[in-house]
């Protein structure tokens, strides 16, 4: 086979060396397209460099080779996800990406309503593209670190809760409903894509630039995007500038305001509670939708999910700074190779919250100095997402035609498994913590009920 790399960004560097050594054997030709004139180990046999940003008007043109024979790996912004899905269905051709992506400068046209920016939209859209090509060869969505990888902990975290408050339960959950009936006897109410990147950059971000562990222009896009969450059926009301969808499974909303600027409560085992930036991002809206349990055609459970994220000390100081420049991005960007990092590590996992035990954080704990050992150049964030990206492409390689699956459709433990020598440590934390546990009470508190969304608010 063949394999088509679009985009050659931190991710595309960090993953091409391991994807070589994985599955060598059965990518004997590797394509790579990018705007930008590449660098790369010239002594990859079969490894080829086309300079050319990939558009609306040519991307037919520069994947006319695209075939039965190939896989797609599409790790570019500014690429339309759904075009590409597209084409590939229709050449027969494998397919795997990290978020679902629209053309360029879709996230900050002021002319398209903020509900058409959300990522709610656009996994509309794509589910929308699934029931046009209901089969055919698969194409595995929204599958780096998160999306991605998080699903699966989702999984493992509900398994290993299950064996602990209820042990005489000996039903394996299969089915999307079981996962969904599990999630509510176990009365998960609240779950935190709770991320905590602690990487220190050898060389501190200097004034009008945008530093971070992975892409910026990606980071940028988001964060402009209109913060969103899934929506729990324990909430008591909609928070101050929310807006609910009129189509599909309404299991999520989106709030007003950029996800960059909205600041919520969180916990990781890095450094116990701390404060992280709501970024949309499309598991927040999967995952509510995978755990939406419904009796008699009625919803009668699902949790609350979104993303809280605390990037790295340098990437909160870009973002206070572009939120004043009015979301105008700096005119120097840099993206932290493993190479100029100093110190630090990534902690990305889920937090299930609102259960006997309180929370209980599940994830991968990977410092910069082990992902230094297996790839060089890699950051401990880009190795978290290329363990997506490769586990990805090997169970779409085992499962040539599923068609096209979001992560959660997958089976959890084939992914770990094929993830897990780029993860770090995964380990799963119990914690007493709640976003209204250590309130001093100089304010009056928005709620009682500890799980209630107003209560993370920052």
């Amino acid at each position: 086979m063949k394999a088509i790399i679009v985009g050659y960004g931190s991710i595309s560097t960090a993953l091409l060396p391991i994807l070589t050594k994985e599955l060598g054997q059965v990518f004997s030709k590797i394509i790579i397209i990018d705007p930008k004139n590449p660098s790369a180990p010239g002594c990859i046999s079969g490894l080829t460099f086309v300079q050319s940003a990939v558009t609306k008007d040519n991307y037919k043109e520069l994947l006319s080779t695209v075939d039965s024979e190939t896989f797609v790996i599409n790790l570019s912004v500014d690429v339309s996800s759904i075009d590409l899905v597209a084409y590939c269905q229709e050449r027969g051709a494998l397919y795997i990406d990290t978020c679902i992506e629209p053309w360029g400068g879709h996230y900050v046209d002021p002319s398209i309503e903020a509900s058409s920016r959300t990522n709610y939209a656009l996994r509309e859209a794509m589910l929308a593209l699934r029931k046009q090509f209901p089969t055919g060869p698969t194409a595995v969505i929204a599958h780096g670190a998160n999306p991605g990888i998080v699903s699966h902990f989702i999984k493992k975290a509900l398994h290993n809760l299950k064996s602990t408050l209820i042990p005489d339960d000996d039903e394996a959950p299969r089915t999307r409903q079981d996962w969904a009936a599990l999630a509510s006897k176990l009365s998960i109410r609240t779950i935190h894509i709770a991320e905590h990147d602690t990487q220190l950059p050898l060389e501190p971000k200097r004034p009008n630039e945008f530093v971070n562990t992975w892409s910026v222009d990606g980071f940028i896009s988001e964060g402009c995007q209109p913060a969103e969450l899934g929506w729990g059926t324990h909430e008591d009301g909609l928070p101050l500038d929310a807006q609910e969808h009129h189509n599909g499974s309404r299991c999520a909303i989106y709030l007003n305001k950029p996800g960059a600027s909205v600041r919520v409560k969180t916990w990781t085992p890095a450094q116990g509670p701390c404060l992280g930036f709501l970024i949309t991002h499309n598991e927040s809206i999967s995952i509510a939708d995978y755990l939406t349990h419904i009796e008699n055609g009625e919803v009668v459970y699902r949790p609350t999910v979104h993303y809280a994220y605390h990037p790295c000390g340098d990437a909160i100081l870009s973002l206070h700074e572009f939120n004043g420049r009015s979301w105008q991005p700096q005119e120097s960007k840099r993206v932290l190779s493993g190479t100029e990092i100093a110190s630090g590590a990534d902690f990305l996992g889920v937090l299930l919250m609102g259960h006997a035990n309180n929370a209980y954080w599940l994830g991968s704990t990977l410092s910069n100095h082990e992902a230094k050992k297996i790839d060089g150049l890699c950051s401990a964030t880009s190795l978290q997402v290329v363990a997506g990206v490769v586990s990805g492409i090997k169970w779409a390689l085992a499962n040539p035609q599923q068609g096209i699956v979001e992560a959660d459709e997958i089976d959890f433990e084939a992914i770990l498994d094929y993830a897990r020598p780029y993860l770090g440590e995964v380990v799963g934390v119990y914690t007493d913590w709640s976003p209204i546990k250590d309130d001093q009470g100089l304010f009056p508190r928005k709620s009682n009920d500890a799980w209630q969304f107003e209560n993370f608010l920052a």
